[in-house]
């Protein structure tokens, strides 16, 4: 009789630790990804600004799971599903399965605004980050060309909408940059004129943190030259900058630099998957699953991570986050084998061990279990931590060897223009 074969799509945080769970088991298991490396999406953000390089926060897929015989690694692009006749359709031919899992990921929400992408790119890829990177450096590098002061200022204001994690650390970020690592290297202004301003729509910052750490997140970042501006909605960006209502009133911001992290929606493939099942995916494009994280109707079809509307306790989704996928993936295996062998598997129940976000240098909050932390403290567990769950011992080692020596310089070696910029209007090659 023919091993079960499972068909995971998707090499991020839930598809990699399914496999693992699945790995040295009695079946069969096809990993299937358009990309053959594993990506630690938290880190993206020092890629982006120009701590780490791509490499130091990647994977290569079929070393990790190298040790499993029963895993099979596929490099393809998957176009749709076939639920009933238990196929994944992919760009080039098929692949049979007996279980599913999708954990395709999520993209950037421009929440209708999907032309504003091309002018405030979000990060959830690598090429997403070196982007960003190549934006935010020629920008300094245009500001140094130009003698215009108001044209100058808006090439050194940068502007991050959304106010959760990802942009508070790449605010942050930023702030590092302008005070410390690029202190001295141009002659036509100072790296710390650079205006940096963290939009949020919400009443304060990291509004999924404690009102405490949301306040003191606000304190370290407004050391680091970051103006947080709350109850702020972008409702028009262009090449020359955003607009913005405060209240009753609209604001015009003149810059060349903006980076949208202001929310997520589920991959392409949600939307796939959930018309291939006959459902109806959620206003973020999240695909609605039952409580063992299977679709309705079909009980060997899984959806996990970020494309996935999986309720918690409280009956509200899950967030997008990691922590949800790492436990999501193992959870399903379990699921699986606990079915071929005809037993019985409890409900998911997604255990919150917290939430930690980085400022900068010597500066974090913690909410680990009602234990609120912040500054040195708090970096030293948001270092352990991004350490810990990073994909091999030498990615580890690697980062860690960057940090220190960033900790020590307050270089960041990986700032790096890696294609050719568009030379501004009015110059030319040869100026």
């Amino acid at each position: 009789m023919a091993q079960h074969h499972v068909v995971i799509v998707g090499g991020g945080f839930a598809g990699l630790a399914a496999a693992r769970a699945l790995g040295g088991k009695d079946v069969q298991v096809t990993l299937i990804d358009r990309r053959n490396f594993h990506l630690f999406q938290p880190l993206l953000y020092q890629v982006a600004t120009g701590g780490l390089s791509p490499a130091d926060i990647c994977a290569p897929i079929r070393a990790v799971l190298r040790r499993y015989k029963n895993v099979r690694t596929i490099l393809a692009e998957v176009t749709g599903f076939d639920l009933a006749g238990k196929r994944v359709l992919l760009a080039d031919g098929e692949m049979a399965f007996d279980s599913l899992l999708v954990a395709a990921g999520a993209r950037h929400h421009y929440f209708g605004n999907d032309q504003w992408e091309p002018l405030a790119p979000g990060l959830k890829s690598i090429e997403d980050a070196t982007a960003i990177r190549r934006k935010i450096l020629w920008a300094f590098e245009c500001a140094e060309r130009e003698p215009d002061i108001d044209k100058r200022r808006a090439w050194l204001t940068f502007v991050v909408v959304g106010g959760g994690p990802t942009g508070v650390e790449l605010a942050g970020a930023l702030g590092e940059i302008a005070n410390d690592t690029l202190r001295d290297d141009f002659r036509s202004f100072r790296p710390e004129e650079a205006r940096i301003l963290l939009l949020d729509a919400g009443e304060q910052i990291l509004s999924n943190f404690p009102n405490e750490l949301g306040v003191a997140a606000e304190k370290d970042l407004l050391s680091l030259g970051v103006r947080c501006l709350n109850k702020r909605y972008v409702t028009a960006i262009d090449e020359d900058g955003a607009t913005v209502k405060n209240g009753d009133k609209m604001d015009r911001i003149e810059t060349k630099t903006v980076i949208w992290a202001a929310g997520v929606k589920g991959s392409p493939l949600a939307a796939k998957l959930a018309e291939a099942a006959g459902l109806v995916a959620d206003r973020a494009g999240r695909v609605p699953v039952t409580a063992d994280c299977s679709l309705e109707g079909f009980p060997n079809v899984f959806a996990l991570g970020d494309m996935a509307a999986c309720l918690g306790a409280d009956g509200k989704p899950l967030p997008g986050v990691a922590p949800v996928a790492m436990q999501q993936g193992p959870y399903v295996a379990r699921v699986i084998l606990d079915r071929l062998n005809n037993r019985t598997t409890p409900a998911f129940r997604y255990v919150d061990k917290g939430n930690l976000a980085t400022i900068g240098r010597h500066s974090a909050v913690a909410d680990i279990k009602g234990l609120h932390a912040t500054g040195f403290i708090a970096w030293l567990m948001w270092l352990f931590v991004h350490l810990m769950f990073l994909v091999g011992f030498q990615n580890r080692l690697q980062v860690f060897i960057h940090w220190a020596f960033q900790y020590i310089s307050f270089n960041r070696n990986a700032r790096l223009i890696t294609v050719n910029a568009l030379i501004p209007k009015g110059y030319t090659k040869t100026e």
